[in-house]
């Protein structure tokens, strides 16, 4: 109650001539995250709702903890299975540092080891988001002399899931300063961006970076080394030939035969027991997290429903097609679910209802578009393997159109109605 208080108490001096006025963004950023604000709308008739922005933000952010959390066990859990089975040397400089202090071991069957080591990697990733793009958002809130608002709260959060932990720092940095700048502030701020801005960051790292980020190597998070999953190396693999394909790069050149020979089933993919971006592993932690956004409302669930249709379909089509020199168009319907980021990003990127269609039937048609144009990019162009990246920024660009159609259609059917 101190902090409250104290908050109250210096507010005046940030109101509209005070003293401290123009760092009024910067105050009401504060006390906002502290605490619910105090204002309220003035009027003589307005719409009394308890949810907030700044709730809706809080329970996005709550509903990706899960996939945040089975992350960090699954970067810890492949980093510690490598040491235990081949003998690498644990990270060096100043993570290893930590890991070493907070750890009496590397027991890949630890999930305190795991959640540990994992840690050491996340959260300075999700540290440095907050902090750049938190910068960028104060600057322009005070450049324009508004309030800072509380979407960069989930921004950053997904933002850092959807990345690999052997990323550069200084390469976060700059992808969350591209996406909340670009893909986000020169379009006005949040409610007026065209796409979302953490898949715009992620975007930018994909093609300026690719060798850090187009997942055409798996990650794991030892220092010098980055490849193979544990199981494969128990079969025989050594520190000499520590590299390897992530797995929708060995279903294009082998099919599921090879991903299964590599040691990763189709239950370890579900579980989270495979390499990949940090949020994107555990599909199960991910649909715990859909769970709770269409229990409380703030996701769509046709959405949802029209990207996982999209796949479903065009996948099947493929299936039925088939092909003896694409491997891609024998991939079954669930395996696509359980690969790369398409379950993370049907939850938590499609559904940011800013950037989708407003009407009903236009969320259902910019999911499916999204599903099918995932399944469209993966099957037909190997050199993009993931596809629900592209396959959402792509449909954001389209959703005003979606909505102007849908709207159309409607009001020329009222229309013939009143005629008739």
């Amino acid at each position: 109650m101190a902090l409250k208080d104290y908050l109250q108490r210096i507010a005046p001096h940030f109101q509209a001539g005070g003293r401290h006025a123009r760092w009024r963004s910067l105050y009401e950023a504060l006390a906002s995250f502290a605490y619910t604000p105090g204002q309220v709308t003035s009027g003589l008739t307005h719409v009394r709702d308890q949810v907030s922005l700044k709730r809706i933000m809080i329970f996005v952010w709550l509903a990706a903890l899960p996939a945040a959390l089975a992350g960090m066990v699954n970067v810890g859990y492949q980093a510690n299975s490598a040491i235990a089975l081949v003998g690498l040397d644990p990270p060096a400089g100043w993570r290893g540092e930590i890991i070493a202090w907070l750890l009496a071991g590397h027991d890949p069957a630890s999930g305190w080891d795991n959640l540990v080591y994992g840690a050491a990697y996340f959260v300075p990733i999700y540290v440095v988001t907050f902090v750049v793009g938190g910068f960028w958002e104060v600057l322009f809130a005070q450049l324009r002399g508004k309030e800072v608002n509380e979407g960069f709260f989930v921004t950053s959060i997904l933002f850092a899931l959807t990345l690999p932990p052997t990323i550069p720092l200084w390469q976060v940095a700059l992808g969350i300063s591209f996406g909340v700048v670009i893909g986000k502030e020169v379009f006005g701020g949040t409610g007026r961006n065209i796409v979302n801005p953490a898949l715009a960051g992620r975007a930018f790292l994909y093609f300026a970076y690719p060798a850090e980020i187009s997942g055409d190597a798996v990650w794991t998070a030892l220092d010098g080394y980055s490849g193979a999953t544990p199981l494969a190396i128990a079969a025989g693999a050594t520190a000499d030939a520590w590299s390897g394909a992530s797995p929708l790069r060995e279903i294009i050149v082998g099919g599921v035969g090879a991903v299964e020979a590599a040691g990763v089933t189709w239950w370890d993919a579900l579980l989270g027991l495979r390499q990949g971006s940090i949020g994107e592993t555990s599909i199960l932690a991910i649909l715990i997290g859909a769970a709770f956004l269409l229990y409380t409302r703030i996701a769509s669930w046709r959405i949802m429903v029209g990207v996982l249709g999209g796949m479903v379909a065009l996948a099947g089509l493929f299936n039925l097609v088939g092909s003896d020199s694409n491997p891609m168009f024998g991939l079954p319907p669930h395996w696509h679910f359980v690969l790369g980021g398409f379950a993370f990003g049907m939850v938590f990127m499609a559904t940011d209802p800013v950037t989708a269609p407003m009407t009903e039937q236009g969320q259902w048609i910019f999911g499916l578009l999204i599903g099918a144009m995932t399944v469209l990019i993966r099957v037909i162009n190997p050199g993009f393997p993931e596809g629900i990246m592209l396959a959402i920024l792509f449909c954001n660009l389209f959703a005003p159109l979606i909505d102007h159609f849908v709207i159309q259609a409607h009001t020329r059917r009222r229309r013939a109605r009143h005629e008739a």
